[in-house]
């Protein structure tokens, strides 16, 4: 793989298992690149190594006054040069090559398991940690996988010059074959210090990335609220603990840098003085002295990079740790369980028995309100969205509002009837026309069914970029805006950027923090809109506009949406009123279906929820009936009773008194 053939089509199934088992399956990827880097490699050291022979080879020639051999000698030193040069120049592109490509297909990976993700992501991962190992651990592992390459070739060049030394002088290559393990293994006691000060380092260094990360997302908050100093101090802590964390971790790696120049200095040393003395007794000649001596020096060049792959190590194994970690997530797990017992058997069936009968109950209902109009469109995939858990049914080309009253529960619901939910629960999947949602693709179930949660994410660039999503193309981005009632949000975008010609080519900051909540989430509708998706589902998709362009974004949304199924999670009664169907879903179960009024006067638990109503109002209106009349039941007695104390024997003085109870409740409210 070359840098201009990136990205990958198919960057591979990772062995996430661990850090090592990552970046092994790294390296057996990178097999051919590594195999050209290694063979650069050995051109390059063995090149740097045979100098010194030239050397002393030009040295005994002089002293033996052999012009023949000088001359030879000098071609020898000429075609070193040579492949020096040519092996170190080929070494660093196919080096640099390896990096990069070893980079490209991590970030591959971790975009392609974000995108499997989605919010399942930042829900199990911190967002500064999923930045930091997007961006410096790639970059970490990446060297390490480069660096493997020109250290083995380094590895081999050395073990060759110390057998080359044996058989050239056998007196001084003992000394050298020797010192030289001992030169690249003395600084092995000092490693596992040197990787926790860099683990400590690294650790205190994503706390810092996270904690700016959250400030930096929660500015607009702190300034409104004066709390940027108490931030600031704070992230001035964690950076002086990473100052302090890098310097001790420098001064490690500082030693072992001494270890490496110290241990083959006293090498030299002790070849030298031995050297000479074998020269004095005539044992050896100049030129050999010179020989060893210059291939002494020489091999200090291949040994920094033992000391460099050891650092590299170091610094990408918590880096490779890390991205395991994320790319070993997975969307969905089965959950497993002991095999139940009889009386839990017992009490599923019953549960059962008694989600059947609601549900028949709620068909019932949904027959009675309204069908499906005639000549709904039919895709591939379509027809009614079908939960089994809940009840809940959805038909196919209708606006559906749906009503929780816990919003935690409206967000899971909303989740899971998009198929292959963030975090799922035992039970049977949501059907689409009959068909399993997750059973289904990842991808296939997000084309037919997509889910826009409470909080979406803008992603930084031009509102063209943004509005760039796949989609049918029945809808263009002018009509998503209108339905979005987008106006405004354009003319804001024009004013802050009069350079650009179109508000679609301005620029949006990073996950649209330049704009107020309520434009950041007619923008995220617009979005939806444009996808034209068989099923889309929206949860709360106006909490954060004014009701009156709340009103105007409900009438352009089921105008935009005629004659496809979309659902929208709210308790706003200016949705509520203008959507066809609207199912109350109380504690895990659809229970009631309607339409908007029908369910106020009709339904307690909705009207508690719609109109947030207080206890004193829910027990005036189980007083007085639909028509705001004092209910027979509640004006005499039962049979057999007697008043209560207190009340009124006149039943007309009853109802003046209940309902001057209910204007005092409504001016207190």
């Amino acid at each position: 793989m070359q840098i201009q053939d990136l990205p990958y089509p198919d960057p591979g199934v990772p062995d996430a298992r661990s850090g090592p088992r990552f970046l092994w399956w790294l390296g057996r990827n990178q097999l051919g690149g590594q195999l050209r880097a290694l063979a650069w490699g050995l051109l390059h050291f063995a090149s740097v190594s045979a100098l010194p022979f030239c050397v002393g080879l030009a040295v005994q020639a002089v002293v033996d006054r052999s012009g023949t051999r000088l001359a030879l000698t000098g071609g020898l030193l000429v075609l070193a040069c040579a492949g020096n040069a040519l092996g170190d120049t080929f070494l660093h592109r196919a080096a640099v090559t390896n990096w990069i490509t070893a980079a490209a297909r991590v970030q591959q990976l971790l975009a392609r398991k974000a995108a499997q993700l989605g919010s399942v992501l930042t829900r199990r991962v911190a967002a500064g940690e999923v930045v930091a190992v997007s961006t410096g651990d790639v970059e970490k592992i990446g060297w390490f996988v480069e660096a493997v390459s020109r250290f083995t070739a380094a590895a081999v060049t050395v073990v060759l010059v110390c057998v080359a030394l044996l058989v050239y002088q056998p007196a001084l290559g003992v000394i050298v074959a020797a010192g030289l393990p001992a030169l690249a293994l003395a600084v092995l006691p000092l490693l596992p210090r040197a990787t926790r000060r860099a683990d400590l380092q690294r650790e205190k260094a994503g706390r810092a990335t996270e904690l700016a990360s959250d400030t930096v997302a929660g500015l607009r908050v702190l300034r409104g609220i004066g709390g940027e100093e108490l931030f600031l101090d704070r992230y001035r802590r964690a950076s002086q603990e990473v100052r302090h964390a890098a310097v001790r971790s420098a001064r490690m790696w500082s030693l072992i840098s001494a270890v490496q120049v110290l241990l083959p200095g006293l090498l030299l040393i002790a070849v030298v003085w031995y050297g000479v003395h074998l020269a004095r007794t005539g044992r050896i000649t100049v030129g050999e002295l010179v020989t060893v001596y210059s291939s002494v020096m020489v091999l200090t060049y291949p040994l920094r990079h033992f000391e460099e792959i050891a650092m590299a190590y170091s610094f990408s194994r918590p880096s490779a740790r890390r991205a395991a970690r994320v790319l070993s997530l997975e969307r969905t797990s089965e959950p497993t369980s002991a095999e139940p017992t009889a009386q839990q058997r017992t009490a599923k069936e019953r549960t059962a028995r008694e989600r059947t009968a609601r549900e028949r109950t709620v068909e019932e209902r949904i027959s009675e309100v309204s069908s499906p109009p005639a000549g709904a469109p039919v895709s591939a995939l379509s027809g009614d969205l079908y939960d089994p858990e809940t009840g809940l049914r959805v038909s196919a080309g209708l606006l559906t509002a749906v009503v929780c009253g816990d919003p935690d529960a409206a967000g899971r619901l909303a989740d899971r009837l998009g198929g292959h939910p963030a975090e799922p629960e035992p039970g049977a999947s949501v059907l689409l026309g009959g068909v399993a949602l997750d059973e289904l693709p990842l991808d296939t179930a997000r084309t037919a069914v997509l889910v826009q949660d409470k909080d979406p994410v803008l992603l930084s660039g031009s509102l063209r970029d943004l509005l760039d999503v796949p989609s049918s193309g029945d809808v263009c981005a002018d009509a998503a805006l209108a339905a979005a009632q987008c106006a405004d949000v354009l003319d804001a975008l024009a004013q802050a950027s009069p350079v650009a010609g179109d508000p679609m080519d301005v620029r949006i900051t990073e996950r649209g923090r330049s704009l107020s909540g309520g434009q950041r989430q007619r923008l995220a509708l617009a979005r939806s809109l444009i996808t034209d998706p068989e099923v889309l589902v929206l949860d709360e998709p106006t909490s954060a506009v004014d009701s009156h362009t709340e009103a105007r974004i409900a009438e352009g949304l089921r105008a935009l949406r005629t004659g496809r199924t979309t659902v929208v999670f709210t308790s706003s009664p200016l949705l509520l009123d203008r959507a066809d169907r609207v199912v109350l879903v109380h504690e895990g179960t659809a229970v009631a279906v309607g339409v908007h009024r029908d369910l106020v006067r009709t339904e307690p638990r909705y009207r508690a929820v719609v109109t947030r109503e207080t206890d004193e109002e829910r027990a005036v209106h189980e007083v007085l009936g639909s028509e705001g009349t004092l209910r027979r039941d509640a004006r005499h007695p039962p049979a057999g009773g007697s008043a209560p104390r207190g009340s009124a024997q006149d039943p007309l003085e009853d109802e003046a008194a209940l309902r001057g109870a209910l204007e005092e409740i409504e001016e207190t409210a």
